[in-house]
């Protein structure tokens, strides 16, 4: 369902192509009348995350025109699928083409990154996660692109958890004042999560009552050996690895234990997918 926030997206990144003055290469190349239906078709493989906002950019563009998805948010496709059929005026829906493939390149992109993570952890118990290396305005749609590639979400801004990180610690105190100031401070309910570098910084967490801790840059050894003192001591203290995770490196985290991995690279490091808008009738 689109909310105003994603109408406003939609409306911006329209503004910012048209620019109230419209598409002046298809007002001055083709017949007002003119009618098409065209596919957007996947050139490669790709799990598919953004049609709703696709659809907004149709109606924002000229409300005649018909947008239907062809398959569903969190599809596997592969090259030649069509996600989805757009038809009306020539002229409304090449308007419309380059903003709708920018927003579906980049969310499928998305998806599919979270795919390919999700599949290198598959049976280890280890839930791979993403971060706030999102792009102004496009979180919701980022970190709902991360579920439908099958991973999860961290925390969706600064207001809904208590992540405790370097600078913090600087400024607050070290570990133990902070996580206890946090605690203390906090509403019922929400967890405070504290990030560690060392074994002696994981005893420290632990001793503060920290809910989550973060087990930062660790090589894998380190983090095993990390692991195994948090279960003896704090079985129910959920374990966050962080830090250079990649898609060649993310098993063997996965398989120190942590609960959860988390990494910019579902967000920030995905690359698009591509895609396009091909005519496939036209009527006069």
């Amino acid at each position: 369902m689109i909310d105003a926030a994603g109408r406003e997206l939609v409306r911006l990144a329209l503004q910012e192509d048209l620019a109230g003055f419209g598409d002046v290469t298809s007002l001055w190349t083709i017949p007002e009348e003119a009618r098409a239906r065209g596919h957007i078709v996947a050139r490669e493989p790709a799990t598919v995350s953004g049609l709703e906002l696709a659809a907004e950019v149709c109606a924002q563009v000229d409300t005649s025109l018909e947008f239907a998805a062809l398959v569903d948010e969190g599809a596997a496709v592969v090259a030649g699928d069509a996600l989805a059929e757009v038809s009306g005026v020539a002229r409304s829906l090449l308007s419309a083409e380059r903003t709708l493939l920018n927003i579906l390149r980049h969310l499928c992109g998305v998806a599919t990154q979270a795919a390919r993570f999700a599949d290198a952890v598959e049976g280890t118990g280890a839930v791979v996660v993403d971060t706030r290396k999102t792009l102004p305005g496009l979180r919701h749609w980022e970190k709902r692109a991360v579920r439908d590639g099958g991973c999860g979400n961290h925390r969706f801004g600064l207001f809904d958890m208590v992540l405790i990180k370097d600078n913090h610690l600087m400024a607050g105190g070290g570990i133990t004042a902070t996580v206890r100031r946090a605690k203390e401070l906090a509403p019922f309910g929400m967890k405070v999560e504290v990030e560690v570098v060392s074994e002696a910084g994981l005893r420290e967490a632990l001793g503060a009552g920290a809910d989550i801790i973060m087990l930062d840059n660790m090589p894998p050894a380190d983090m095993v050996a990390c692991v195994r003192l948090a279960r003896d001591l704090a079985p129910t203290v959920l374990l966050e690895a962080s830090g250079r995770v990649s898609l060649d490196s993310v098993r063997a985290i996965a398989e120190t234990g942590v609960d959860i991995i988390s990494t910019s690279a579902l967000t920030a490091g995905a690359p698009p997918v591509d895609l396009a808008l091909d005519f496939v009738d036209m009527e006069e």
